[in-house]
């Protein structure tokens, strides 16, 4: 049987990290950045984590 192959969307979205949790980057900090503080578009460029919610179907994409 043949691999299993990675979702290429969630390969570019997410990333496993050694505790067992997924990463991910935060939204709204593509465009439309004028409206928005300097102190808010500081606090998007950190990453954060899946939701617990959430884990089980991105992990099954990233299997």
């Amino acid at each position: 049987m043949p691999k299993m192959k990675v979702k290429s969307a969630a390969k570019k979205r997410f990333k496993k990290v050694g505790n067992g949790k997924i990463k991910r980057a935060k939204a709204f900090r593509r465009h439309l950045l004028n409206h928005k503080t300097t102190k808010c578009k500081r606090q998007l460029r950190k990453g954060a984590y899946i939701a617990e919610c959430d884990l089980r179907n991105v992990a099954e994409l990233l299997r």
